[in-house]
């Protein structure tokens, strides 16, 4: 399984849709947030669903703020990362992440890339696609049981 993984959009709408296009061939979207009508208008726009949590920005949202779901073996822990204080450092999101029995955390939320190993937990971010971050970014998760591997890509 082929999953883009995308944050922190910020209503920049035709990054998202570039980053869709750039990614080629995807199995499932999902948003870690800051950026739920931009997901919402992808889901729109494509047909399909995008998975979404709400971010700190996403005010009114109806969307929840984490997702725990499985999809091709895996359980996947989606949040934005604002509630675990991501900014100051990792372990609390961790924490949750081995508590909820995750075999991966996607989160969002400092606008920095990051693929990283915790003992048997992938934490992944795919950075940001908002116009103004001098590094635009998503990621690739690819579920090939029994592995997992993140990778970040360069919005070109």
């Amino acid at each position: 399984m082929r999953i883009l993984v995308v944050s922190d959009t910020h209503g920049n709408e035709s990054m998202l849709f570039k980053a869709h296009q750039q990614a080629g061939k995807i199995d499932a979207v999902i948003h870690t947030g800051d950026g739920e009508l931009d997901a919402q208008m992808l889901e729109e726009t494509l047909g399909g669903t995008v998975l979404r949590v709400a971010g700190n920005c996403d005010h009114g949202s109806t969307a929840p703020r984490e997702l725990l779901i499985t999809l091709a073996g895996k359980r996947l822990l989606i949040v934005h990362g604002d509630r675990y204080t991501v900014k100051n450092g990792l372990e609390a999101l961790v924490a949750q992440g081995k508590a909820s029995g995750a075999d991966a955390i996607l989160f969002g939320h400092t606008h920095r890339a990051l693929v990283e190993q915790r003992d048997d937990l992938l934490l992944l971010n795919p950075g940001t696609l908002w116009g103004r971050a001098p590094f635009l970014s998503y990621a690739i998760l690819e579920i090939t049981p029994p592995q997992m591997v993140g990778t970040i890509h360069r919005l070109g």
